[in-house]
């Protein structure tokens, strides 16, 4: 699949009115539709409509029900995985205010009971220490007290105990010097001490360990509904089952190679240390 930003507005609309003509040209009614479906008509009528986006399972039911031909399937299936992809820019997150993303992160924390993180690059807010948040929103073009704020708030979620949270954490991204080496130790050793809640496992990949691929991107997968992944101009959000998959077997290639409690703890200490020195 080709990812254009500026397609992804457009698919939603395109795919329903791809599924209404091939509904009409087939000879079936909205009601007739949904009974070969095993949908109810209103359903039908809000994925006709672009009231709301179809899954691939949906679509795949439609497509079986009017008899779509071969290429007509696989134009329509690539249409809806688009459209269940949204494509959402830093500068428009500018414009509404830093805050209201925390919120909407918050709310999907709050939904999911599964949560994973792979993070190459940086430590996430959850982990953070105020001073490593502060630093890590430095630049950006719009005032931040907010959203350092939101970002401690959503801490709390870490000792929910109906939630389960995986970190995976490259090396490099928990050595990152955004602060002072004395800022550095306490954010390594608050790693340390998260590590041991019952909800939260981090895991580090050292630089000594063989990559099977190079780490690319900053990813979170919540339960198996939907995955984000970070850019350097925004975020793309996916609810395709396929991308969502796909994420999850990058996760567990990762997770595999990872270390997690007194091998983890016995890194981080290691790191710690280093930074004690540089103080």
């Amino acid at each position: 699949m080709t990812l254009d930003p500026d397609q992804l507005g457009r698919s939603k609309q395109d795919l329903a009115e791809s599924l209404k003509n091939l509904r009409l040209q087939a000879g079936l009614t909205g009601v007739r539709l949904a009974r070969l479906c095993s949908m109810s008509q209103s359903k039908v009528s809000k994925i006709e409509t672009g009231k709301i986006t179809p899954s691939a399972t949906d679509v795949a039911s439609i497509l079986h029900a009017v008899g779509a031909p071969q290429e007509i399937i696989s134009e329509v299936t690539a249409l809806a995985r688009m459209a269940n992809t949204e494509w959402q820019d830093n500068r428009s997150s500018w414009r509404r205010g830093l805050e209201k993303r925390q919120s909407e992160l918050a709310t999907l924390e709050a939904g999911a009971t599964e949560l994973r993180y792979f993070l190459p690059s940086m430590i996430t807010a959850l982990l953070a220490t105020p001073e490593y948040i502060r630093a890590s929103l430095t630049g950006r073009p719009v005032d931040t007290s907010k959203t350092i704020s939101k970002k401690i708030e959503r801490q709390a979620v870490l000792y929910d105990e109906s939630k389960s949270f995986t970190f995976i954490l490259t090396e490099q991204a928990i050595r990152w010097g955004i602060v002072s080496a004395h800022a550095m130790a306490v954010q390594i050793e608050r790693l340390a001490s998260l590590s041991h809640l019952p909800t939260v496992r981090i895991g580090v990949v050292p630089f000594s360990v063989e990559l099977p691929r190079g780490p690319l991107n900053t990813f979170t997968v919540y339960d198996d509904r939907l995955a984000t992944v970070e850019t350097f101009t925004g975020r793309i959000v996916f609810q395709d089952f396929r991308d969502i998959a796909q994420h999850r077997q990058i996760f567990d290639m990762y997770e595999n190679i990872a270390v997690f409690d007194e091998d983890c703890r016995g890194h981080l200490q290691e790191w710690t240390a280093a930074y004690r020195r540089n103080t």
